[in-house]
């Protein structure tokens, strides 16, 4: 399964790279920045750790704010995408979730992943690792398809199933790609980090009004604010070691 997975964001990195940051609304104008708004204004520092860095916007972002950033990914494309992106300002590196990390203990004091968890079925092997490096008092931010969402959207008959779905991501540059992942109630979710974690907050973001001047905003807010207001489709978890 995590071949498959690193085989679609391999095709994928190049929409990432390109496009993403400004023509995906749900990534660009609304989880962006639900997460930032909950993240420090000066890094200068701290030791982050970008789990599942894709082509690297949170990468940059921490390093804009002063962080030492380490950035990984399961995708050698997006880790090269983010490397184009950052340079040698960050440390990337080619690591699968759930895996043993390279790293030493208590090695971070912030590990943030964003809308990558749900693309793994096991998160104890995840959490266990990610504890192991996170420095005592440290944090863990991570975002994930809304339990919500996923039962609404995707039509499905039992809310509480742990189930592999499928999507077909249709991007300019790559055509049609199909993606994989697992949905997994809330009970699952809380109780899965609050066993290696403690729960600091819950977050089910709503977009905010002052993202609609952004350049390429407007027809997003026109076709998705409304539902968004009233329907989450991402959840945030904020939670600490």
């Amino acid at each position: 399964m995590n071949e498959k997975v690193s085989k679609a964001f391999d095709r994928l990195a190049i929409a990432y790279e390109q496009s993403v940051d400004h023509s995906s609304g749900h990534n660009a104008f609304y989880e962006r920045p639900a997460m930032m708004k909950l993240l420090p204004e000066e890094m200068s520092g701290m030791a982050v750790l970008d789990a599942g860095c894709a082509a690297g916007w949170y990468t940059s972002q921490f390093v804009e704010r002063g962080a030492q950033v380490t950035a990984i990914d399961l995708s050698p494309e997006m880790v090269a995408a983010c490397r184009r992106r950052v340079g040698d300002k960050a440390n990337v590196l080619v690591c699968e979730l759930g895996k043993t990390l390279p790293f030493e203990d208590e090695s971070f004091d912030l590990i943030v992943s964003s809308l990558t968890l749900h693309y793994v079925e096991d998160w104890g092997t995840v959490f266990r690792e990610l504890r192991r490096v996170l420095k005592p008092g440290g944090a863990l931010q991570f975002s994930v398809h809304h339990p919500f969402m996923v039962f609404r959207q995707y039509d499905r008959t039992d809310y509480f199933a742990r189930e592999l779905l499928t999507d077909v991501w249709n991007k300019k540059e790559t055509g049609p790609v199909e993606v994989t992942f697992y949905h997994k109630s809330m009970m699952d979710i809380v109780n899965a980090t609050t066993e290696y974690f403690t729960l600091d907050q819950m977050i089910e973001p709503q977009p905010a009004k002052e993202y609609r001047e952004l350049p390429g905003a407007g027809d997003w807010y026109k076709r998705w604010y409304e539902r968004l207001m009233t329907n989450p489709w991402f959840l945030i978890i904020k939670a600490r070691k």
